[in-house]
């Protein structure tokens, strides 16, 4: 299967997979319209909506409803972990650079295909990243604890006109575990990662050896693998953010002492052959400063 919408070549393709997030699904694909997306106007892109064999499959309405260049697939997926779903997107995908979004539960601040495309330019092969969020006072691990609902995330973010002002939603988001503790610390992981579609097919994509449901540690580990390649050179992106939605997912939204953690790292260790330790290099930092994350530009012991 192959999309044709635009004559080649198409800048960007947005790969976004989703697994029994119906409520979710419909706010993170707003996330990635033009008409939420700034400065998208003379930008050709794509976006593939892949339902990872969910049991209540994203309606494909839903998805054709964002614009003519939103495509839908129904992956038959033989494990819950998405890297297969992932690859698959990119194999169809057109454009010449990918950005990837393993966890559909995540809307998008509304600079980000924007100011990825302009921080793609800073090098030949560049990945650009950005921050991860959860909707909620706290992570929501913690959130969790105290029996937080969606219902509770959905009377929050209906508090902020996030439609209008994506960047609204720092004002009710806490920063993601991952994320330490704003743009400066040392990232574990990225939510929303972009780069030359030829580096992702090179250096393998996701390892399709991650059978868990979520795949695990699969995303920590595609992060690792990034930032050991030595001429790729990774770009934070300031100002923007993925901000995910509580939907009982596997890891991000149960309890500390419930969290599956032992299992997803004994997977990681017999795949790499090694414990996992995060592999870090500080990136170049591009984009712009808004208000709404002022406190997220802070210098800690995390900092590098």
């Amino acid at each position: 299967m192959k999309f044709r919408l635009w004559p080649d070549p198409i800048d960007l393709s947005v790969v976004v997979i989703f697994y029994n997030m119906r409520r979710e699904a419909a706010k993170t694909l707003y996330s990635l319209s033009k008409k939420y997306q700034k400065k998208t106007d003379g930008l050709k892109y794509e976006v593939i909506a892949i339902d990872n064999g969910s049991t209540e499959p994203v309606d494909e309405a839903t998805v054709k409803s964002m614009g003519e260049h939103f495509h839908y697939i129904y992956f038959d997926a033989h494990t819950p972990s998405p890297c297969e779903a992932l690859n698959y997107g990119v194999k169809l995908a057109q454009g010449r650079l990918i950005t990837l979004c393993i966890d559909g539960a995540r809307i998008l601040s509304p600079g980000i295909l924007h100011h990825s495309m302009l921080a793609s330019r800073l090098y030949e092969n560049a990945c650009v990243y950005t921050l991860g969020m959860h909707i909620g006072s706290k992570p929501q691990p913690d959130l969790a604890e105290d029996n937080y609902s969606q219902t509770e995330e959905d009377k929050l973010i209906a508090a902020v006109d996030w439609k209008r002002d994506g960047y609204s939603l720092f004002d009710i988001s806490s920063v993601a575990l991952s994320s330490g503790k704003g743009y400066f610390s040392k990232l574990n992981e990225s939510n929303c990662l972009t780069m030359r579609r030829s580096t992702y097919k090179k250096i393998g994509g996701f390892d399709e050896r991650f059978k868990s449901p979520g795949g695990g540690l699969t995303n920590l580990e595609f992060f690792n693998r990034v930032n050991a390649i030595a001429d790729i050179h990774p770009v934070m992106l300031l100002g923007e953010a993925t901000f995910h939605q509580f939907h009982n997912g596997t890891s991000t939204n149960v309890p500390r002492k419930d969290h599956p953690w032992k299992k997803m790292e004994e997977e990681y260790t017999v795949i790499t052959g090694k414990p996992y330790r995060p592999y870090r290099r500080k990136p170049v930092y591009f984009g712009e400063i808004h208000s709404k994350c002022y406190h997220l530009f802070v210098h800690s012991e995390e900092s590098w």
